[in-house]
């Protein structure tokens, strides 16, 4: 089977500073498409790496009193180390030091030199240090550089230049007849509308004179090659250019991940100069926003850059995948501060795919006692109990979305799947199924199309919540082994799930975060809106701000090493809690299972014995012993008591 090719690449990270939010997102956003790429059939190549060369660098170095290269190896090493964390799995990891590299930026400049389209020539222009580019006039912004907001200094010496105008024409005419080049449509706007100007030829070589720290120019020992025509030629070096058996099977391929500030080099200088040097041209760029903090673009001089590895360590890694694939519009800015990501935590991870996943599998363990049962497709057709179109419905979308980097759509189409099927068992109500043994084969009809969902929402989750996806699997027995996924094609077919299958007991994807609480083990990230608070005591005068609500105890055990204490998950009918109730010496676990309770559902979240405890059981004392309080008629999860 000729199977279908795809390369993705990150932009190789500039060493001058260490890894932010932008660099996470960029690079989770190409670990996002090649997992879905490998879902859809395709075989695949990552790659990501470190620019390490420039007059930055050796800026860096001298302030911290060390050398360019022992500087660079510091840095590249964080965002190597950092990969892991983000279950980020690259195929290639590549330094514009390697010797592999420089060979291949060598190669490319001796091919283009001796074409003609290098030349010689004194130069005298508005230098900025901190882009390491000459800018026209017409660039500036009120005579400054646009991202630096510092007047470019007067340069005039020597140097070699690219005759990028000659190929203007050219590339305008590839951009037309090529819509898809550059992604998002307004950024293949953005790169025409400058296109209409004309193009000056890019200065590609510094005097050794004035810097050393670069890439020898293989015609003339007295200059190193100007950084960006170094760093781009990683997309090719790493795939082994020219003869390399990765570049012939996956550079056609090839679509860029980068950032909107670095479109003009990688959507006009490089083009042209694989143009030049006869080399095919890349399939597309894929161009994202900015992640703004608090509103503002991240900013050292005004300290809100976001470190990725406090916000893992404080949430995990999941969670923070999740939020910025849903969060963010790919090529449209977005703003990250904790509260979004708290709010994002609780409500769509904890409310709605922890909830729905521990709702469904805690009822099949309480009435089937974890057995997978199979559908009665007479019951099934004649009261529409079917979930299959649905869930093919959230495929599609899914696939479609995902094929354009349409993140926040993809997570979309799982999200309103989770929505259906939690609507799908407020309608049905297993728990009053449950209570009719003629109406066994209706709550196993039901049952099964709900564990069939959690099977296609455990496949679609894989690219953006690996881990997730796994444990999901796990949970319903049909993980495969080394954490493998399931392909689309796998994925689509409705009823896999085999009558008889033993479905493990779930344990809470995602446990909600109680914003009123400090969190010691979260450090700070970027804002300080989580201050320690007192917990305020309820009096008789707060007795009407009470929320109690109508439980069913779905699952009990005992807490090793406590006398007294029942970890306890209870239905309140919108959710699933963990309640830990102190009545261990009064209540074996199998006494308590399936009984109907009265929970105290806003009660602030504590920790008992290192389980969290999301509520609180009423009980009454009665001859020293504690006698669960209830109700004389049975009531639905989650009705409100008044």
């Amino acid at each position: 089977m000729n199977t279908q090719k795809q390369y993705f690449t990150t932009p190789i990270y500039y060493v001058n500073a260490k890894p932010h939010l932008g660099h996470a997102y960029t690079s989770i956003s190409a670990d996002v498409s090649t997992r879905f790429k490998q879902m859809d059939g395709h075989e695949t190549f990552f790659l990501t790496g470190t620019d390490e060369h420039g007059d930055k660098i050796v800026q860096a170095a001298q302030t911290q009193g060390t050398t360019p290269k022992e500087y660079a190896d510091k840095i590249s090493r964080l965002f190597q180390d950092l990969l892991p964390v983000l279950n980020v799995n690259n195929d290639r990891f590549i330094r514009t030091t390697d010797p592999g590299h420089i060979q291949v930026v060598k190669q490319v400049l001796s091919k283009i030199h001796a074409s003609g389209d290098i030349y010689f020539s004194s130069y005298e222009g508005l230098y900025c240090f901190g882009c390491e580019r000459f800018y026209q006039e017409r660039e500036l912004v009120d005579g400054k550089c646009p991202d630096h907001g510092v007047a470019p200094e007067v340069i005039k010496e020597s140097n070699y230049f690219f005759k990028m105008s000659k190929y203007q024409a050219w590339l305008i005419n590839h951009i037309k007849t090529n819509p898809d080049f550059i992604q998002p449509a307004q950024y293949r706007t953005e790169i025409l509308s400058f296109l209409k100007e004309p193009l000056e030829d890019l200065c590609i070589s510094r005097p050794k004179s004035r810097l050393t720290w670069g890439i020898t120019l293989p015609f003339d020992e007295a200059y190193v090659t100007y950084v960006w025509f170094d760093a781009l030629v990683n997309y090719i070096s790493a795939l082994g250019y020219p003869d390399g058996e990765l570049f012939k099977k996956f550079w056609p391929t090839t679509r860029h991940f980068v950032a909107k500030d670095i479109i003009k080099p990688h959507g006009i200088y490089w083009p042209i100069m694989l143009k030049a040097a006869g080399i095919p041209i890349y399939k597309g760029l894929n161009v994202h926003g900015f992640w703004n903090v608090k509103g503002s673009k991240m900013s050292k001089s005004i300290g809100n850059v976001t470190d990725p590895l406090q916000v893992t360590a404080a949430y995990g890694v999941d969670p923070f995948r999740y939020f910025l694939m849903r969060e963010m519009v790919f090529g449209l800015d977005a703003n990250f501060t904790e509260e979004t990501l708290v709010s994002r935590i609780n409500s769509d991870l904890a409310n709605d795919l922890g909830n729905v996943f521990s709702r469904i599998l805690s009822m099949n363990q309480r009435y089937f006692k974890g057995e997978a049962r199979e559908p009665d497709t007479h019951i099934q057709q004649e009261k529409s109990l079917s979930l299959a179109s649905d869930a093919k419905t959230a495929i599609d979308k899914f696939q479609q979305a995902m094929s354009v980097c349409e993140f926040h759509k993809g997570v979309g189409a799982i999200w309103q799947f989770i929505s259906i099927m939690n609507k799908y068992i407020d309608t049905n109500e297993p728990w009053s199924l449950a209570k009719n043994d003629d109406l066994t084969p209706i709550l196993e009809t039901v049952l099964y199309n709900l564990i069939e969902g959690l099977r296609v929402v455990s496949c679609l989750i894989y690219p953006i919540m690996p881990a997730t996806s796994y444990k999901m699997q796990k949970t319903l027995c049909m993980a495969k082994k080394d954490n493998g996924f399931y392909t689309l094609a796998e994925t689509i077919p409705w009823g896999q799930t085999r009558k008889g299958t033993c479905i493990a007991t779930p344990d809470s994807l995602f446990p909600r975060i109680d914003t009123d609480k400090t969190r010691p083990q979260a450090p700070a990230i970027i804002t300080k809106a989580f201050k320690p608070a007192l917990k305020k005591q309820i009096t008789i005068d707060d007795f009407a701000k009470i929320d109690l609500r109508a439980g069913i105890v779905m699952t009990a055990e005992r807490i090793e090493k406590s006398k007294k204490l029942l970890k306890l998950t209870v239905d309140l009918g919108a959710e699933v809690r963990q309640v830990i109730a102190g009545i261990a010496k009064d209540y074996a676990p199998e006494d308590i299972i399936g009984k109907q309770v009265i929970v105290v559902a806003n009660l602030k979240e504590a920790t008992l014995m290192g389980e969290i405890s999301q509520g609180m059981i009423l009980a009454a004392t009665h001859k020293k012993k504690l006698v669960l309080s209830g109700f004389d008629k049975e009531l639905s999860p989650g009705n409100p008591v008044k």
